[in-house]
């Protein structure tokens, strides 16, 4: 899977190469430098958006290894109540 990222100017100036790249992968939108958009197949949008997916569908996500799932370790002390 490629991930693209376009400019709202490159985008308006050449759709049919966004529309290409978003058949090898999700195709990023910014505004101002910062991501406002995402350009999918339609392939790509159902399999997500499917209410009916399946368990083994949804571990195969790229970029799932990336997430930390793990909750963070919290230490909590008691404090002697002042009562002066």
């Amino acid at each position: 899977m490629t991930v693209t990222t376009f400019t709202s100017r490159e985008l308006n100036q050449d759709t049919a190469r966004a529309k290409k790249a978003a058949k090898s992968g999700p195709v990023f939108i910014t505004d101002r430098g910062k991501p406002a958009h995402v350009l999918l197949s339609i392939e790509d949008y159902r399999r997500l958006a499917g209410k009916n997916r399946s368990l083994a569908d949804a571990l195969s996500m790229t970029g799932l290894a990336e997430i930390d799932l793990a909750p963070a370790r919290v230490r909590i002390e008691s404090v002697p109540a002042d009562l002066s």
